[in-house]
Formats: structure tokens, sequence, C-alpha cells
């Protein structure tokens, strides 16, 4: 399964509306995280579960989810998460 692959199936405990993921790593080929192993990426993602809650709080919702994959397989994550309403 890919990293992305990995990454919505992780994710999914927060029972998003939509996931969207690019795989930026191409423009950091070189990089020293590229050269660890571990990809570049954006995450857009929308859930309820994000309602209320303060920007900090939102992204260690994401990080919890996504877990060990923070330590090898992701080097960078740009995170925008939004509740439903804020679309």
């Amino acid at each position: 399964m890919t990293v992305a692959g990995l990454m919505r199936d992780r994710l999914a405990t927060l029972h998003p509306e939509s996931i969207e993921i690019l795989d930026e790593s191409g423009s950091h080929v070189g990089h020293a995280g590229a050269m660890d192993g571990g990809g570049h990426y954006q995450l857009i993602i929308v859930s309820q579960a994000f309602a209320k809650q303060p920007l900090q709080a939102r992204h260690r919702m994401v990080y919890v989810a996504l877990g060990s994959l923070m330590q090898k397989e992701i080097h960078a994550l740009a995170i925008k998460a939004y509740a439903p309403d804020e679309i």
C-alpha cells in the first residue's frame, strides 16, 4: 500500500468528510528527509472532529491519527484541517 493509502486508513479515525493528499516528494529529491525515505505531503482534511478546535489541536489530532508514519514514512506534512462549516 502507498503511504497516501496508509495515511487515509489512519485518518479514518477522524471520520473525515473529505481528504486530499498531495505527494510533493518529487520536489524535494536530495533533501535529507527524502534521502532517509520520508516523503513530503500536503493534507487537506474536512471533519466534524475539528469543529470548535483551535489550529494546534487539529494538527495534534492529525499527528496522533498518523502515529508512527510520522517517524519514517512522512518527513514533512503541511496540514489544512477544516470543520465542515468552514468550507
